[in-house]
């Protein structure tokens, strides 16, 4: 591991900024245990949230209960994300088999079985740890235990090397944002979360979890249903939206597509990220998105295969998308998608929370230039399940959306395209944002995300600026064609790789 963040995990303190106080409610001790209530940072390494809970069971002389569950009421369950979630619990009780904490993972069986059981462990808790996460159901599900625990609530900020209170703004451009990343960010390379958080001999074991409490929500074998997802028909959930075999969920195997891609994708990334017919993007997102990686060990692994330290930072804060990092062009490219465009969408929704996904949360000149060409001819207009099912005239964008369908996933170059051409073909704007939203939620692994919005919106204008020359449709919105892709990145392999014909000759479509 890189020096400087071996010493930067010296601090066994987790960083005050980091930890919000969700309730008023007071800390027992004579609790039990300390609760951590795993939602988000579902891992058992690089974790301040499960750092936070160690410093609390170090302190009070408490062992730790982690409690991990998995609702099926929650919008656009379906087999392909329940699994990839299991996946991950099922890693981290192994990880947690023979540690200090004791691993309590639930899943609901029927939509509303798991209600009352945060409620009843929080009940034998000196405290509740949870992950501060800022989008999807997180936020308004914390709110709810925070009304209802009678015990304190934290709420800890693992997300990214930025802490999201950092910031007292929402950043309207990648730029200004990368600016600000500039003048602030060299600090806070001075902590990072411990590798470990368990490797603390203080902290004692529980005895055991509270039989009433096991015996109304049994303990999940997660270990054995992560191996066979043929149970998971008799959940009430989206089967249609079918697993991913080839792309696993969990810290394993998050770490093993960590390691490939800083032995064997890195040095092409900053040429080749952007061609569809390489592979030479991370694929991180779905392991960042589940919490099963953490930027700050991409960050330390990254810095240890470079032999990066903080003293290659330029003094420059202009905002340039290179040469502030003092690294080799992929490196640069790649810290820029990690950190800047990635961190970026979490400032977004951590500042703007009630309307990160709404249409009015678009820019100004945005909303103006889509709404002077809302009633533009449109060439071709379909409709969600056309959309859906990529039944459009333009067999690239098919090729996309056959990807998602099958891959949960989208090349990342031929994403904005696949937006853009949802704008072109939607009869309004806001019926081109339901349809992305709907799609990429649905079936992407990486879906429901901060970054995933970013993207989204982006399409319409977010963190981008106006464009000329004024197209029908668009206005003054960034434009992108098929052609001009085509002319730009190869292509055929792609289509030809995700055709109708294709997918139906490997069964999968």
């Amino acid at each position: 591991m890189a020096d400087f963040v071996v010493a930067a995990q010296d601090n066994d303190i987790v960083p005050a900024i980091r930890v919000r106080q969700a309730n008023a409610a007071s800390i027992y001790d004579d609790g039990d245990f300390v609760l951590y209530w795993m939602v988000a940072n579902r891992r058992t390494h690089w974790s301040y949230s499960l750092q936070r809970a160690v410093e609390w069971a170090r302190d009070l002389k408490k062992p730790i209960v982690v409690l991990e569950a998995l609702r099926c009421g929650y919008r656009w369950a379906s087999d392909r994300l329940h699994h990839f979630v299991i996946q991950g619990m099922a890693d981290n009780a192994s990880a947690l088999a023979n540690r200090s904490a004791t691993y309590y993972p639930y899943l609901e069986r029927t939509s509303g079985d798991g209600s009352g059981l945060l409620e009843a462990l929080a009940a034998r808790a000196c405290v509740v740890v949870t992950d501060d996460f800022p989008s999807f159901f997180i936020p308004r599900m914390i709110r709810v235990a925070a009304r209802e625990l009678n015990v304190r609530l934290e709420a800890v900020d693992s997300n990214g090397l930025m802490p999201m209170r950092a910031a007292e703004k929402a950043f309207a451009r990648a730029f200004d944002f990368r600016r600000f990343l500039q003048k602030t960010l060299p600090e806070q390379l001075a902590y990072f979360p411990r590798q470990d958080p368990l490797d603390d001999p203080r902290v004692p074991h529980v005895d055991s979890l509270p039989d009433n409490v096991t015996s109304k929500w049994p303990v999940a074998d997660v270990v054995e249903l992560a191996g066979d997802p043929t149970w998971l028909r008799d959940l009430p959930i989206d089967h249609d939206v079918s697993v991913v075999p080839f792309i696993p969920g969990g810290e394993v195997a998050a770490n093993e597509q960590l390691y490939r891609f800083l032995v064997d994708r890195l040095a092409r990334y900053g040429d080749e990220r952007n061609a569809p017919e390489n592979d030479a993007p991370s694929g991180f997102s779905p392991y960042l998105h589940f919490g099963h990686l953490s930027a700050h060990q991409v960050f330390a692994a990254l810095a240890e295969e470079t032999g990066w330290n903080p003293s290659k930072l330029s003094n420059k804060t202009n905002g340039s998308r290179s040469g502030w990092w003092g690294a080799d062009q992929s490196t640069e490219s790649f810290l820029d998608e990690l950190i800047t465009w990635r961190e970026l969408g979490y400032n977004m929704c951590s500042m703007r929370p009630h309307d990160y996904f709404r249409y009015s949360s678009l820019p100004d000149w945005a909303q103006s230039t889509l709404a002077e060409h809302a009633g533009d001819q449109r060439e071709h207009v379909y409709t969600l399940d056309e959309f859906e099912h990529a039944r459009t005239h333009d067999e690239l964008w098919n090729s996309a959306q056959r990807q998602l369908l099958v891959e949960g996933r989208i090349h990342n170059y031929l994403r904005m395209l696949w937006g853009k051409k949802i704008l072109e073909w939607s009869d309004s704007p806001q019926a081109a944002l339901k349809v992305m939203i709907e799609l990429n939620n649905k079936y992407a692994l990486d879906g429901r995300n901060p970054n995933s919005y970013s993207g989204i919106f982006w399409v319409l204008g977010r963190y981008d600026r106006a464009w000329g020359p004024e197209r029908e449709v668009y206005g003054k919105i960034r434009y992108m064609s098929s052609d001009n892709t085509a002319r730009k990145v190869k292509v055929k392999g792609y289509i030809e790789r995700y055709s109708a014909e294709a997918m139906r000759q490997k069964a999968l479509f």
